[in-house]
């Protein structure tokens, strides 16, 4: 459906929102009627064409926002525009090259979002001087160059979002300077250098995002307790030394992956008791892991994979029973998985029918609105081994995983029965260890399961025949095991016929990997019924055939030999027939 046209006769309008539709085709010229609208919002549609020059003739127009649609914008495109905007919006709508010079002019904006189009060059210098900028979003495009430190002198900045650009240099010192700061995203930037100090005193910060960028140090900011962030994100930089806890304790979700952190956990983590999510992985933190993270109660995802982690898994981790995720893998881990451990895991036992993180909610549900505008911010993804490759697991739904990855370390003994309460769990990853004795029955109770590996251990005797209950399974290997005997056959079982995934062990069958077991049947020949209608048929033609061309032959045989011996011919016959005979004569 398009925008109608008979909207230019509302001459009287001054507030026109038509959000979130599916309106297709361009806007209408018969909008240039419209010289009373104070408010324009037409985001969130499927329409397309060049933005018109008329809509910057609206005298008394204060708020444009074209966000998110299918847009062209024209450089070539001269615009003095007759109104002075407060809040302008627009994202994705094909621009390119520089910020249009006539932003400039819109000395009293508060609001402009210009992210997801390809616009480069350095910060504009001119933006810092827009004392009234509260929400500034430059956010996926091919800016570069170093930010300028008067854009943080600003007394009304609220939000400020560069993520996914170019910009390179070293943080501002006075970064600080921001006072009101609430949200800040600078990820997926090139930036170097130490963490400005300041950063902590924003009282009101409660987003902060530098992931992937080349910062580095061993010393982070001490946030004040009073400092109110809830998320902050510092993962896949250059940061080293121990893993730092200087951050306030109502913190909820820190991301310290992919750095060069190194020694044991420090004691004192426990002091972020409001942790939900916790991700170290990639880095190099050694040691034993501290049987104090029991106190941190309210985590839900913990993420150790890929360190030097050593000794066993202790039992009070068990305590932790809002785990929906704990990734452990490739480590050094050793010893029994405990059944302690296992038993009083209740958060991947069940999941509760409405259950919600508080930190996903903040994320991404909860709008930082500045006016009639909010915006929703998609953070990282957190990055796990799921169904044998690395995926990224969406903030926006985290809550629907549930996972369980101890790979890759030295984990012995058998794999303990009471794995088969976690009804939850929808990827169990075990391979790589040295788990041995017989699979237990009570893995085919794990009814969401959708990943199940384990590979590259000792495991010996036959898969369980409860695993044809697992209706939800795509993902099995069981290669490079001991194990013997008949694959099971049923339910999703018999989709689970990759022969890779049964690889190197010995003694076993089934159609999963092109082996017959013993007394299984032949299949019956399918044409047998067809043959037998046909086989009369063949014997009447073969018999018809068959006596006229036998009697020729013999016929023929016969004559050749000379037994055919009619009555004697006249003399002239003979020597007409007989040559040799009347030369012999002559002779």
């Amino acid at each position: 459906m398009e925008i109608p046209s008979d909207i230019g006769n509302l001459s009287n309008l001054s507030y026109l929102t038509l959000e979130n539709n599916k309106l297709t085709g361009g806007i209408p010229a018969s909008r240039q009627t419209l010289n009373k609208l104070l408010l324009l919002s037409l985001e969130g549609n499927l329409l397309t064409g060049e933005v018109p020059f008329w809509l910057f003739d609206f005298k008394h127009l204060w708020y444009l926002s074209l966000a998110r649609n299918n847009l062209t914008w024209n450089n070539n495109m001269k615009i003095v525009p007759k109104c002075m905007l407060s809040k302008l919006f627009l994202r994705s709508c094909g621009l390119h090259g520089e910020i249009p010079e006539w932003i400039s002019t819109q000395m009293n904006l508060n609001s402009l979002d210009l992210s997801m189009n390809k616009l480069h060059g350095p910060f504009p210098q001119w933006l810092t001087e827009f004392h009234f900028l509260s929400l500034l979003i430059l956010s996926q495009n091919k800016f570069s160059g170093s930010l300028p430190t008067a854009l943080f002198r600003s007394s009304q900045l609220y939000t400020l979002a560069l993520s996914h650009n170019n910009f390179s240099g070293e943080l501002p010192e006075n970064i600080g300077d921001a006072k009101l700061l609430r949200l800040l995203m600078l990820d997926w930037n090139n930036f170097y250098g130490p963490i400005p100090q300041s950063i902590s005193q924003i009282s009101g910060l409660q987003l902060l995002d530098l992931s992937r960028n080349r910062l580095s140090g061993n010393i982070f900011p001490v946030f004040d307790h009073q400092v109110n962030l809830l998320y902050a994100d510092f993962s896949s930089n250059q940061f080293s030394g121990e893993v730092p806890t200087t951050f306030p304790p109502n913190i909820q979700t820190l991301a310290l992956g992919g750095n060069k952190f190194s020694e044991a956990l420090p004691s004192n983590l426990t002091k972020l008791r409001n942790l939900q999510r916790l991700e170290l992985q990639d880095n190099n933190i050694s040691g034993e892991l501290p049987s104090s993270l029991l106190q941190i109660s309210y985590l839900q995802v913990l993420n150790l994979r890929n360190n030097f982690l050593q000794g066993s898994i202790p039992k009070t981790l068990s305590n932790l029973k809002n785990l929906w995720i704990l990734d452990l893998s490739s480590n050094n881990l050793t010893g029994e998985i405990p059944i302690e451990f296992l038993n009083n895991l209740t958060g991947m036992i069940e999941a509760p029918p409405n259950r919600t993180s508080q930190t996903s909610n903040f994320v991404t549900a909860k709008s930082f609105t500045n006016g009639f505008y909010s915006t929703e911010y998609e953070v990282n993804e957190l990055i796990v081994n799921w169904k044998k490759s690395k995926q990224g697991l969406s903030s926006h739904n985290l809550d629907m995983y549930f996972l369980l990855d101890l790979s890759n370390n030295q984990l012995s003994s058998e794999i303990p029965a009471s794995l088969g309460a976690l009804k939850a769990l929808k990827m169990l990853n075990l391979s790589y260890n040295k788990l041995s004795s017989k699979i237990p029955t009570s893995l085919g109770d794990l009814q969401n399961v959708e990943g199940l590996d384990l590979s590259h251990n000792k495991l010996s005797g036959p898969i369980p025949a409860a695993f044809t209950k697992l209706q939800q399974l795509t993902t099995l290997d069981v290669s490079n095991n001991e194990l013997t005997g008949r694959i099971p056959i049923g339910g999703q079982m018999n989709a689970m016929a990759d022969p890779n995934f049964y690889a190197n062990n010995s003694g076993w069958c089934g159609f999963q990997i092109r082996v017959s077991c013993p007394g299984d049947l032949p299949p019956a020949p399918k044409l047998q019924e067809h043959d037998n209608k046909e086989k009369p048929w063949i014997l009447l033609e073969a018999i018809g055939i068959g006596y006229p061309i036998g009697f020729l032959l013999t016929i023929g045989n016969i004559f050749l030999a000379g037994y055919f011996n009619p009555s004697p011919p006249s003399n002239s016959c003979r020597r007409r027939h007989h040559p040799h005979r009347l030369i012999k004569q002559r002779i």
